[in-house]
C-alpha cells in the first residue's frame, strides 16, 4: 500500500472526528477498494453452484 500522509480533524476535547487525505491518496484508496469488490466477486461466483454459461449464451439470453 502507498504510504498515505492523513491529517485529523479534532473536536473540542482532542477526538479524532474526520480524516484529510490528499486527493491522490483518496484516489488510489478508491481504486483499490475497486479491486477488492472485484476479488470478492469472483471468489464469490468460483464458491458458488451456479450453472456456468458462456459469455455470449448469457448475452444472447439478456437481449431476448
Amino acid at each position: 500500500m502507498t504510504n498515505i500522509k492523513e491529517r485529523y480533524l479534532v473536536d473540542g476535547d482532542g477526538n479524532r472526528i474526520d480524516v484529510v487525505l490528499d486527493i491522490e491518496d483518496y484516489h488510489h484508496l478508491l481504486r483499490e477498494l475497486e479491486e477488492l469488490d472485484s476479488i470478492r466477486a469472483y471468489d464469490a461466483a468460483k464458491a458458488s453452484e451456479d450453472e456456468v454459461i458462456p459469455f455470449e449464451q448469457a448475452v444472447a439470453e439478456i437481449e431476448h
